[in-house]
């Protein structure tokens, strides 16, 4: 006797998150981060660059860390060639960022040149955590509209207070970059992976420091990540080959 296989249960709509809900994540998000530009302001002001500088770094560039990064460097008095490399190689990430942002929200051709400069970490964080390309699009634009807004209007307010009362180090704004990056940072380190990438990092930038020219040891610490991935994998190689040997 033939019976039929049995048949596959329906497959399941996808969740829909109400756009009310939607705006309110990105909105706490945009205003939360866009703050940060209060401290990107007074930290480039106090570096030597000049108004126009800085309010064109926030809008042309609009990365935080790697203006962060820049400011920093050449703060320290740091070539600016060195200083520019170690921003570009932090916002290279916001290009695998876009691959995958592609994807999901398939925006109009005409449309992606526009919304390529608001592919960061909040807005990727925001779109990726939404359950539709509906409410991935509309995360994504307010994520991106309200922290594009906010973090050049206080770049603006930073960098006129940073003229306004001078001397930026004897105030302690020049610790603003490092806090304000690590605040950032803190909340992405999950794994101990991430968590020993960013450990090594830190121990070779602060055991360069004295040898190295102002910005070149945050471009050695980039080799940070193939290091820890090399012994990770070579850990798992023996654990695999122990296994076997059993």
């Amino acid at each position: 006797m033939r019976t039929e296989p049995p048949a596959e249960p329906p497959a399941e709509p996808p969740v829909s998150k109400p756009d009310s809900a939607v705006v309110r994540d990105a909105l706490g998000v945009g205003v939360a981060v866009g703050l940060s530009g209060f401290a990107f302001g007074v930290t480039s002001a106090g570096s030597g660059l000049t108004l126009l500088q800085t309010c064109a770094l926030s809008l042309l560039v609009f990365t935080g860390a790697s203006q962060f990064a820049l400011v920093g460097a050449l703060a320290a008095g740091g070539n600016p060639f060195t200083a520019a490399a170690g921003a570009f190689f932090l916002g290279v990430r916001n290009a695998f960022y876009g691959l995958r942002l592609s994807q999901l929200l398939a925006l109009p051709r005409f449309v992606r040149p526009f919304a390529a400069h608001w592919v960061i970490d909040e807005t990727t964080a925001v779109t990726l955590a939404q359950p539709s390309r509906r409410s991935a699009r509309l995360g994504f634009t307010v994520t991106g509209l309200s922290l594009y807004v906010l973090w050049n209007l206080t770049t603006l307010i930073g960098a006129l207070g940073a003229e306004a009362i001078g001397d930026t180090d004897a105030w302690g704004l020049d610790a603003a970059s490092p806090a304000v990056f690590l605040a950032l940072l803190a909340p992405m380190l999950r794994t101990g992976m991430e968590r020993a990438v960013a450990g090594l990092a830190v121990l070779l930038t602060l055991g360069l420091l004295p040898v190295l020219p102002a910005g070149a040891p945050v471009l050695v610490a980039a080799l940070a990540a193939p290091a820890v991935l090399y012994v990770q994998g070579r850990r798992a190689a023996r654990l695999t080959a122990k296994e076997e040997g059993r």
